[in-house]
């Protein structure tokens, strides 16, 4: 799938966000955060924190899938795909730097 298109059909990234609002961006965050958290650590971080990581990770991961043209597929179970790549990859990055 070509890249424009890609950007097209990802709900964070259209106008279609829209239609889901912020309810949708609460939910898809806190799947996603603690999926994350479970495959990383194997339990979540507290609801407050997995939504602020889903939601974080949702950008990185749709940033990322761009950058390399790449889609986890569209609607919900695409966008929690990517936001549970990105909040691994962001989760990742985070411990590297803390034992740093």
């Amino acid at each position: 799938m070509p890249k424009q298109q890609y950007v097209e059909t990802h709900i964070f990234w259209s106008g279609k966000m829209a239609s889901h609002g912020l309810f949708a961006w609460l939910i898809i965050g806190a799947v996603a955060g603690w999926l994350a958290g479970w495959i990383t650590k194997g339990g979540g971080f507290g609801l407050l924190a997995n939504i602020v990581v889903g939601i974080v990770g949702a950008f990185v991961g749709g940033w990322l899938a761009g950058a390399l043209g790449i889609s986890f597929g569209a609607g919900w179970v695409g966008s929690i795909a990517t936001a549970v790549a990105g909040a691994l990859v962001l989760l990742f990055l985070l411990r590297f730097i803390k034992r740093a």
